[in-house]
C-alpha cells in the first residue's frame, strides 16, 4: 500500500510570505550560524503532523476534518513576534509567533486532534505552540554560533505585523527531496 508523508495546515497568504521573505534576507545577513532556512513558499501554521500514512486513508482523514471545523466561523490571526526555540542560547529553531484570535486557533486544533485520535492518530505530546518556522539551526553548528544568532534574534525588531483571515484547513503532502521539501494541498475544508 502506498504511504503519503503528510499533515494538516494553515496556508498563509502571499503578503505574509512576503513579510516573511524580507525578515529571513535581514536574518541571513547577520547570522554567520550553519542555517537551513525553509523556503518562505512551504511556510505554513502546522495544526497536526500525520507523518506515512496509507494513501487510501486521505478521505477519512478529510472526512474527519470536515467534522472538526464544524461551527467554527472564519477567524483572524496575526502574524508577529520573533522567537527561538529552546531558548536563546542553545538556538535550535528560529519562528515567528502568531496572535489575534489564537483561542479559536487552538480549539480548532484540538478538534481536530480530536477527530484523528479517534482514528488512530496519536495525540501530540506537547502543548500546541502555534507558529510559523523560518530557520532551523544545523547539528554541525557550534555553541557560540547558536547564541550568537541568539542574540542576533532578539537585537531584531519584526515590525511586518501582518493579519489574515483563516477560512480553511489544507490536508497537505510532503515530499522530502535532497532539495528540500515539496508540498502539495491533498484536501482544503472551508470554515463556515
Amino acid at each position: 500500500m502506498e504511504q503519503v508523508r503528510c499533515f494538516i495546515a494553515i496556508e498563509l497568504p502571499e503578503g505574509v510570505k512576503r513579510g516573511i521573505k524580507e525578515l529571513q534576507a535581514q536574518l541571513k545577513a547577520g547570522s554567520p550560524a550553519p542555517v537551513k532556512w525553509v523556503d518562505t513558499a512551504n511556510i505554513h501554521l502546522t495544526l497536526k503532523f500525520l507523518g506515512n500514512v496509507a494513501a487510501d486513508r486521505m478521505e477519512e482523514i478529510t472526512a474527519a476534518m470536515t467534522q472538526a471545523v464544524q461551527g467554527t466561523s472564519p477567524f483572524q490571526i496575526e502574524v508577529r513576534e520573533l522567537g527561538v526555540f529552546p531558548n536563546p542560547r542553545r538556538v535550535q529553531i528560529v519562528w515567528v509567533g502568531v496572535s489575534g484570535e489564537v483561542e479559536k486557533l487552538a480549539r480548532l486544533q484540538q478538534r481536530i486532534e480530536s477527530g484523528l485520535r479517534i482514528l488512530g492518530f496519536p495525540p501530540e505530546g506537547r502543548r500546541f505552540a502555534p507558529h510559523l518556522t523560518l530557520a532551523r539551526l544545523r547539528d554541525r553548528a557550534t555553541p557560540d554560533e547558536r547564541q550568537k544568532l541568539g542574540q542576533l534574534i532578539a537585537e531584531t525588531s519584526f515590525d511586518a505585523t501582518q493579519s489574515f483571515m483563516v477560512d480553511s484547513v489544507n490536508l497537505m503532502k510532503s515530499q522530502l527531496t535532497p532539495e528540500g521539501p515539496i508540498y502539495t494541498r491533498l484536501s482544503s475544508v472551508e470554515l463556515k
